[in-house]
């Protein structure tokens, strides 16, 4: 515990030179990590080949290990979220609005750093880069935890990201990880009142518990994706092909990829036969309902279970619906708020959907998985959120941010 009150310390002094930091400095700062990520990409995959080996030993499946595996062109791409970041404009110092009050007080609201955020994640190494790089750009020094499986993958990309701020002279401290995956250093950072200002769970939907349940400090919730596809009886076959079979099987690990598919009971019969081969392509399982058994005998019959869970595999479960009301009640009961789509060429059908559906992203004839940050243009992101309260869906930069109110006087006192 000492150790890591030494490095919340450490932060908070790195916090505030970080505060006072200029656009300027920040984003030349941020194009050198660029350049030293790609430069120093044999030393990122002999490390992470490191972590690769473990988890196949581990028997992690090969979806995980998607999540997990870095390449050349994923370095290039991690890179790349770093330039972009770079390229946003910077939100620290901007007033968002400003007004003069009764006692002729000039009033604004100003943006300003979270100051030291702590961050705790599993399996995926970008996440390493993003949260750095999002949380250096909004002046904000962050305490890295990330999964045993990306142990030595996240120590590598640390110790780069430190080494290039020190020669951009910004205090190597802004950026930390702990060495120790142990649960319990996890839940004394949870606990870490006095020197973390927020933290930010990202991964599984027991990580994301765990932390809610033993944090003291306040949370930032990134929810897990249980996201729904719905067929609606007025859409096109082609178009709800391509937009199921893009959301689970593109990349079936990730939060934003689909787990079932609701369709309405008057397109069934003509559009499962297809559907269901198209994914049975991307070697996808089907768990269906019986009315989905009786369109198509041989998928293995759903349980509860399946409607609420996350999958994270080449698993979906399909169910037929009767109506638009079926299919929206379905979402918002067994959902997770994350991403939700539907497909049809009713404007009025997609209005009530988009109205009704309780989720951080809705969509209309696309694939849940455009639900990124890089997608959205906010260059990296830190997770999406599922909550309510601060931020919601895709969090870039702004989202890292807090307000103080700046009020400029000529001498003026309350009577």
């Amino acid at each position: 515990m000492s150790g890591l009150v030494e490095m919340g310390k450490r932060a908070k002094v790195a916090a505030l030179a970080l505060s006072q930091a200029k656009t300027k400095q920040k984003n030349e700062a941020l194009l050198a990590l660029a350049e030293r990520l790609v430069a120093n990409t044999a030393v990122i995959l002999a490390a992470n080949e490191k972590d690769l080996a473990a988890a196949a030993d581990n028997g992690v499946k090969d979806a995980m290990l998607d999540r997990l595996r870095l390449t050349a062109e994923r370095v290039v791409d991690m890179a790349e979220g770093v330039k972009q970041v770079a390229a946003l404009a910077d939100p620290i110092g901007e007033v968002t609005h400003m007004w003069k009050n009764e006692a002729d007080l000039t009033i604004g609201k100003q943006r300003v750093p979270l100051g030291v955020i702590g961050i705790i994640y599993e399996s995926r190494p970008n996440v390493t880069v993003d949260a750095a790089v999002l949380c250096f750009k909004t002046g904000n020094a962050t305490i890295l935890r990330g999964g045993s499986e990306a142990f030595h993958s996240n120590i590598a990309l640390v110790k780069i990201i430190r080494e290039s701020l020190a020669a951009s002279n910004f205090p190597a401290d802004a950026v930390q990880i702990l060495e120790d995956t142990s649960r319990e250093t996890a839940q004394a950072l949870m606990k870490l009142n006095a020197y973390l200002d927020v933290l930010i769970p990202r991964g599984s939907a027991r990580l994301i518990q765990a932390v809610l349940e033993n944090a003291t400090v306040p949370v930032i919730e990134t929810g897990t994706g249980n996201c729904h596809v719905y067929i609606d009886k007025e859409a096109q076959q082609e178009m709800a092909t391509k937009i199921i079979v893009n959301a689970k099987a593109s990349r079936p690990s990730v939060c934003n990829a689909a787990e079932t598919l609701l369709i309405h009971e008057a397109v069934a019969p003509a559009f499962l036969p297809s559907i269901i081969a198209k994914l049975r392509e991307e070697n996808v399982e089907i768990r269906g309902d019986e009315q989905v058994a009786a369109i198509v005998p041989d998928v293995i019959a759903a349980t509860e279970s399946d409607w609420e869970t996350e999958f994270a595999d080449y698993i979906l479960a399909i169910k037929v619906v009767p109506s638009d009301d079926a299919a929206i009640a379905h979402i918002n009961q067994y959902g997770t708020k994350h991403s939700e789509a539907i497909v049809t060429d009713n404007y009025f059908t997609s209005q009530k959907f988009l109205q009704q559906v309780d989720a951080a992203a809705v969509y209309v004839n696309a694939s849940t998985r455009f639900t990124d940050g890089f997608e959205f243009g906010f260059g990296a992101e830190i997770g999406i959120s599922t909550q309510k309260l601060h931020a919601r869906g895709p969090m870039g930069l702004n989202e890292l941010t807090s307000t103080k109110y700046i009020i400029y006087g000529e001498g003026q006192i309350r009577e």
